[in-house]
C-alpha cells in the first residue's frame, strides 16, 4: 500500500473516530504559511513533528500544496514510459507520499486531541475534499493498468515472498476501491466517499458536543460515597467551566466512578440517563438521521463494489473473513454471558433486599451494587485498590514489563522535543543499545479531546525507506488529580493503560521491509494490546510498582490475593455490555436493506437477543464513534473478542511456561509482533502456538463453563 493509499484508509477506513469541540464552530482564520506542515521534520531522532510551530489555520493551504505535490509524484509513476515492473510501479508507490504522511500524522492529532472550533470547521470543509482527492488516485485507470500489468505477470517476475504478498495486496486494494468499475460507477463511488466523509465528521462533532455537557451539583451531600480525590477532580472541572460546585462531565471517565460509588440513587439515575442518551435527544446533536444516511451510503457503495453487504465489504480482508464467522464466535459466548448476568443480578438484588433498599436493580444500580457484592464475596473494595495505583508508577510498571519481555528501554526526555499539549510526556525508546523510537504519552482528559483511549503512529520504520526510528503515541482520558495531588486510577484504568501500551509495543517492535506490509487486519490489531494487559496484575509488577501513594508501602499480599480471587467477578456484565454492541454492529451492517430507524433497530435486536434489562450496550448506536466517525470498526467491533480468543490462548501458554519466560516472549515477538502483515496472520499464529486458538481459554478466563 502506498502512503497515498494509507492516507485514504486513515480518512475513510482505518482511522479512529474524529472529534470536535462542543462549541459553536468558528470560521477558519486567514491562511498562514503552511511550511511547518510541509517541510521535512528536523531535530533529533531523524526529525520530529514541529508541534510548537503548527497553527490550525495552516492546514487548508497545507492540504492544497500537499495534494499538488502528491499528484506530481503520482503522475511521475503513472506516466513512466518504461514498461511496468514491480520496482517502477509497486515499489515506487511505497516510496512516495512522505509529505502527505507527515501532514496527516499532525492533522490526526488535531482532530482527536486538539479539536478546537477552528479545527472542527476545517474538518467539515476539508474531509469531503480530501476524500475526493484520494479517490481520484485510487481510481485512476492508467495507474491501475500499470499495477494490473505487474500483477498479471507476477508468476514470471522473480519476486520474493514479501514482494508477491505486497503486489497481491496492492492489486486487491485497487480492486476493492473500485478500479474495475466503469466511469459512471467510479463517479458514484467518489461521490459516496465524499458524502461519507462529511457524515463522519458531523457524527463525531455531535457526539462530542453532548459529551462536553455536564451535570452541576451544588450540594456536597449529593456526592455522598464518592472518594475525596474524585470529588476534588469534579470541583476542578466545575472551576474550569466557571461554575461553583462539582461538575460531572458526560464522559465515561467521570460517569463510571459516580455510578460505582455514589450513594445518591437519583443522581446516579440522572447521570446515567444523560450518558446513555448522548446523540439521542431529538435536538441539533441527535445522530439518528446521520446514522441512517451513513448506512444507506455504505450499502450503496458495497453493492457497486460487488459485495452483498457493507459487512462483507469490510470483512473481505480480515481473519474472520465473513460476518457469519464473526457471529458464530459471538453467539457461542453470548448464552453463557447472559446466564452469568442473571446470577450477578440475583446477588445484587439480595444485597439490596437485605439492606432494606426497597428497589429493583436498574442499570444505574449495577455498578454500585456490584461493588457491594464484591465486598461481601471477596472483602474487596475498589477504593482499597486505587491508592496503590498511582498513574506515574503504573507508567513505570508498563515500561519495566516491556523491558523484561522484549528488551525495550524507555528513558524520559520530556522537554527536549516539541509536544502538542503541555501535559504530554515523551520517552526515548531503545533496544539492544539502538534508538528504535520516541513514545508520546497524552494521559489526561480535556475539552476538545475525543473520549476513549487510542494509540497512534506518527512514523513507522521499514527497510525500504531506511527509516529506523518510529514515532508513536498513547492517548488516554484519565481524570487528573487535583492540584498538588497524585492521579490515582482504577484497575480498569490501569488495564486500559497497559492495553494501549500493547499497541505501542507492537509498533516499536514491527520490523518489515515494505511499509505496505506493516499494518495488520482489524481483527488482529487488538490482539497484541490485549495480551499486554495480562502482565498488570502479576505478582512481580504489583510488588515493584503498586505502592501506596502516601506511605510507599507495596500492596499487601492479602489484597493481591483478593484481587486474584475476584478475577472473574462481574464478567457477565463486562461480556454482555461489550458483546451486545458487537452483535448489533454486525447485524446492522450484514443486511441488504439499510436500517432507517437506528433506535428502533437497536431496541428490537436487543429484545430478540434476550438482552438483560439491567444492562445497556457499552456503546449505544447514537454515540458509537467506533462505527460512525469513520469506517474504522464498522462491522468490526467483534474484533476485540476475536483478538481476545487468541489473547487468552496465548496467555495460557505463558502461564504454562512461566509468565516471564524469555523463550516464549522471544517467539511471540519474532513470530507475531515484529512481522507486521508479511505473512498471513492465521498462519503466523499457528507457527507460534502450533495450532489454531482454543476458545476454551477464553471461557476459562471469564469464568464461564468450558463444556
Amino acid at each position: 500500500m502506498s502512503r497515498h493509499a494509507l492516507c485514504l484508509s486513515l480518512l475513510l477506513g482505518a482511522a479512529m473516530p474524529m472529534s470536535a469541540m462542543a462549541q459553536t464552530a468558528a470560521a477558519p482564520a486567514a491562511a498562514v504559511d503552511p511550511a511547518p506542515l510541509l517541510t521535512e521534520w528536523t531535530g533529533p531522532y531523524n526529525g520530529v513533528p514541529p508541534w510548537n510551530q503548527v497553527k490550525p489555520a495552516m492546514f487548508p493551504a497545507a492540504f492544497e500544496q500537499a495534494m499538488a505535490n502528491a499528484r506530481k509524484e503520482f503522475a511521475a509513476i503513472r506516466d513512466n514510459p518504461a514498461a511496468p515492473t514491480f520496482a517502477n510501479t509497486i515499489e515506487a508507490q511505497e516510496k512516495s507520499g512522505e509529505q502527505m504522511s507527515r501532514l496527516f500524522a499532525v492533522w490526526g492529532v488535531y482532530q482527536s486531541n486538539l479539536a478546537s472550533p477552528e479545527v472542527q470547521a476545517i474538518a467539515r470543509e476539508w474531509s469531503p475534499k480530501l476524500s475526493a482527492f484520494f479517490s481520484e488516485l485510487s481510481l485512476d485507470p492508467k495507474m491501475f493498468a500499470r499495477v494490473k500489468a505487474v500483477y498479471d505477470n507476477r508468476a514470471s517476475a522473480g519476486l520474493n515472498a514479501q514482494q508477491m504478498r505486497l503486489l497481491e495486496r496492492s492489486y486487491r486494494d485497487y480492486v476493492t476501491s473500485g478500479a474495475l468499475l466503469d466511469e459512471a460507477q467510479k463517479t458514484k463511488v467518489k461521490a459516496i466517499n465524499q458524502a461519507l466523509a462529511k457524515a463522519y465528521t458531523d457524527f463525531g462533532s455531535k457526539v462530542l458536543k453532548d459529551e462536553e455537557t455536564a451535570i452541576l451539583v451544588t450540594s456536597e451531600a449529593e456526592l455522598a460515597g464518592l472518594p475525596d480525590s474524585f470529588k476534588a477532580s469534579l470541583a476542578e472541572e466545575a472551576k474550569a467551566m466557571g461554575k461553583t460546585g462539582w461538575a460531572i462531565k458526560n464522559t465515561r471517565s467521570s460517569v463510571q466512578p459516580l455510578l460505582m460509588y455514589g450513594t445518591n440513587r437519583d443522581l446516579r439515575r440522572r447521570v446515567y440517563t444523560a450518558f446513555i442518551n448522548r446523540g439521542d435527544n431529538g435536538d441539533a446533536n441527535d445522530t439518528n438521521a446521520t446514522i441512517a444516511e451513513i448506512l444507506k451510503l455504505r450499502q450503496e457503495r458495497a453493492v457497486i463494489l460487488g459485495f452483498k453487504t457493507h459487512a462483507h465489504f469490510r470483512m473481505d480482508d480480515t481473519m474472520a473473513e465473513t460476518p457469519e464467522n464473526a457471529m458464530k464466535l459471538m453467539m457461542a459466548v453470548w448464552p453463557a454471558a447472559v446466564a452469568r448476568v442473571k446470577q450477578e443480578v440475583a446477588d445484587m438484588q439480595a444485597v439490596a433486599d437485605k439492606e432494606g433498599a426497597k428497589i429493583t436493580i436498574e442499570p444505574w444500580d449495577y455498578r454500585f451494587y456490584a461493588e457491594k457484592v464484591r465486598k461481601a464475596k471477596y472483602d474487596l473494595d475498589e477504593s482499597e485498590v486505587k491508592p496503590y495505583l498511582e498513574l506515574n508508577n503504573m507508567v513505570d510498571a508498563m515500561f519495566w514489563s516491556a523491558n523484561r519481555l522484549y528488551g525495550l528501554e524507555f528513558k524520559e526526555n520530556t522537554g527536549t522535543i516539541p509536544v502538542f499539549e503541555p501535559n504530554v510526556r515523551t520517552f526515548e525508546v531503545r533496544r539492544e543499545g539502538k534508538i528504535v523510537g520516541i513514545f508520546y504519552l497524552d494521559n489526561f482528559a480535556r475539552a476538545g479531546k475525543r473520549s476513549g483511549a487510542w494509540a497512534t503512529s506518527y512514523r513507522g520504520a521499514s527497510g525500504l525507506t531506511g527509516e529506523t526510528i518510529r514515532l508513536g503515541s498513547n492517548n488516554n482520558n484519565f481524570t487528573k488529580g487535583a492540584a498538588g495531588e497524585p492521579t490515582l486510577i482504577s484497575v480498569d484504568d490501569a488495564s486500559t493503560l497497559f492495553h494501549e501500551f500493547g499497541h505501542a509495543i507492537h509498533g516499536f517492535l514491527t520490523n518489515v521491509y515494505y511499509p505496505g506490509l506493516s499494518g495488520t487486519p482489524r481483527d488482529f490489531v487488538e490482539y497484541p494490546s490485549q495480551v499486554n494487559e495480562n502482565w498488570l496484575l502479576t505478582r512481580e509488577v504489583l510488588d515493584r510498582f503498586a505502592k501506596h501513594y502516601k506511605t510507599g508501602e507495596p500492596m499487601p499480599q492479602a489484597l493481591v490475593d483478593k484481587i486474584e480471587a475476584s478475577s472473574t467477578f462481574n464478567q457477565g456484565f463486562d461480556t454482555v455490555e461489550y458483546l451486545s454492541s458487537a452483535i448489533v454492529d454486525i447485524k446492522l451492517h450484514d443486511r441488504t436493506t439499510p436500517v432507517t430507524d437506528p433506535d428502533a433497530f437497536e431496541r428490537d435486536t436487543l429484545n430478540a437477543l434476550g438482552m438483560p434489562k439491567e444492562i445497556v450496550m457499552r456503546h449505544r448506536l447514537p454515540q458509537f464513534n467506533h462505527l460512525f466517525s469513520s469506517d474504522a470498526y464498522s462491522a468490526g467491533y467483534y474484533s476485540y473478542l476475536w483478538s481476545e480468543t487468541m489473547d487468552a490462548d496465548t496467555w495460557a501458554l505463558f502461564e504454562e511456561k512461566g509468565v516471564w519466560d524469555k523463550a516464549t516472549a522471544d517467539k511471540f515477538r519474532e513470530t507475531l509482533l515484529s512481522t507486521g502483515n508479511e505473512t498471513d496472520r492465521k498462519a503466523a499464529y499457528r507457527a507460534f502456538r502450533g495450532r489454531d486458538p482454543d476458545v476454551k481459554a477464553l471461557f476459562k478466563r471469564r469464568g464461564f463453563p468450558t463444556e
